[in-house]
């Protein structure tokens, strides 16, 4: 059994808190906790750090450091995996051993992911339980030793791991693909390195241990909150990030992306996924250069029904039944100074080739101003719940803010959101799928070459 001597301070206070605490003193599920109803973010600058949160009612917080480190900013391939990797592993104060039975006591969960923008270093832990996970998370961001045998023994394996699962996911491949097209460099590039990659050239734990330099520096985080005062958030940050730096070892590539659009194509006998896209709209956080328009094109284009046994409103759902064998689906990729509309096609070659024609005509079909009255108000309000449900989600809303303050940005306000969905009018919709088949397209496909289409047997500009 772990002794409390191996236990740091903030930690025996919240065990000491756990166990010695009168049963009848002890809060009920159905006793009031503290915070709001509120979805709002509150912001604040402590000593250079950008701190946000949300103090939604509940007795448990998510905590979270995000970086702008993801993929987007790493100055070589794999940089941003290996330093998602690293992240609670040892530090100067603390084996990952010590920090994983720490938190296991204290019944934490330990988390870190990355996003094409940013690194997410995540805790999510007891409301009373704050001090200890912020010192946590500050310590990780701060003195983490980067040792070469760790990179060799645990991180190394899980990046080769996640090449070969990248190589075998042709939806993946389709969507890095398109991506990669449309962007080239910066958001262009992968959001896990391929499996022909040299990483041995780029990657070890002293080019990791560089960046995390750059990575980690004040102008470079935000910490966010959920279930968290802010008053609370603001002072325990203050005590804890004060040895995090104030400038960047290096700067990270600021250049504005631009949208080039373009055709690849890659052949593979593990299944066919075919991506049409076209530039989006930046995320809400970017302020003016968002375009909720593009969030309500991309409600009417579908591909999934929302009610149960019904193929529901959306253009594609509703020609489903014209191609059996392939399934559709739109997304709209946000970032902080661009987007990416895509429609991604599953399913066996001849069928995708079929839907994505159909994809297109439906596009043609919004451009040309008949689609009924019924459909777009329809549209419009979909697009509004999404917008609201991503923003009400606790990991989403926590990055989508996290990312829009360090990029210079605002938090994801929910009720904005909703407000600007409400705006979009019908001919602003016309205008911008018209817009879209005016200019490049981006088209991607993985799998049977030999059926797959080309964009210009589709009828789109590349």
């Amino acid at each position: 059994m772990i002794s409390r001597s191996a236990i740091g301070g903030n930690a025996q206070l919240a065990l000491r808190r756990q166990c010695c605490v009168k049963p009848a003193n002890r809060r009920g599920l159905a006793a009031a906790v503290s915070g709001s109803t509120s979805f709002s973010y509150d912001t604040a600058d402590v000593g250079g750090v950008k701190v946000a949160s949300r103090d939604v009612a509940g007795p448990t917080t998510k905590l979270a450091v995000v970086a702008k480190a993801g993929t987007r900013y790493q100055s070589a391939p794999g940089l941003t995996s290996g330093l998602e990797q690293f992240a609670f592993k040892n530090t100067n104060k603390r084996s990952a051993l010590r920090i994983t039975r720490e938190s296991e006591l204290l019944g934490g969960q330990l988390t870190s992911y990355h996003t094409r923008e940013a690194l997410v270093i995540e805790a999510k832990f007891l409301r009373e339980d704050l001090p200890y996970f912020t010192e946590l998370l500050g310590e990780v961001i701060t003195q983490t030793k980067y040792t070469a045998h760790e990179y060799h023994e645990e991180v190394e394996p899980i990046i080769k791991l996640g090449q070969k699962k990248l190589l075998g996911n042709v939806s993946e491949l389709a969507i890095n693909s398109a991506h990669g097209v449309a962007f080239h460099r910066g958001l262009g590039t992968s959001l896990y390195p391929s499996s022909s990659t040299p990483l041995t050239k780029y990657l070890n734990e002293s080019s990791i241990a560089q960046f995390a330099r750059s990575a980690y520096a004040k102008p470079s985080i935000a910490v966010v909150a959920n279930g968290a005062s802010q008053a609370e958030l603001t002072k325990w940050v203050g005590e804890f990030f004060t040895e995090v730096p104030s400038s960047s070892a290096s700067t990270s590539s600021s250049e504005a992306t631009k949208y080039y659009g373009g055709e690849e194509r890659i052949a593979h006998d593990g299944g066919n996924s075919l991506v049409i896209a076209f530039p989006g709209s930046s995320s809400f956080t970017a302020g003016d250069s968002y375009k909720p328009e593009i969030a309500v094109l991309a409600a009417l284009l579908g591909g999934k029904s929302s009610i149960k046994w019904s193929p529901g409103f959306s253009l594609l759902s509703k020609a489903a039944s014209s191609f059996p064998g392939a399934s559709a689906a739109t997304t709209h990729f946000t970032y902080s100074d661009a987007g990416l509309l895509s429609i991604q096609f599953s399913g066996s070659a001849s069928a995708i080739r079929n839907a994505s024609a159909e994809a297109v005509k439906a596009l043609r079909s919004i451009s040309d101003g008949s689609i009924s009255k019924e459909d777009f108000t329809k549209a419009v309000a979909s697009a509004k719940y999404n917008a609201l449900e991503e923003g009400q989600n606790i990991e989403a809303g926590l990055v989508a803010t996290g990312a829009g303050l360090v990029h210079g940005g605002k938090a994801f306000q929910i009720d904005q959101i909703g407000k600007s969905i409400e705006g979009v009018s019908a001919d602003k919709l016309k205008s911008a799928a018209k817009a879209l088949l005016d200019g490049k397209a981006t088209v991607s496909a993985v799998g049977d070459l030999y059926v797959l289409p080309y964009a210009e047997e589709l009828g789109l500009k590349i």
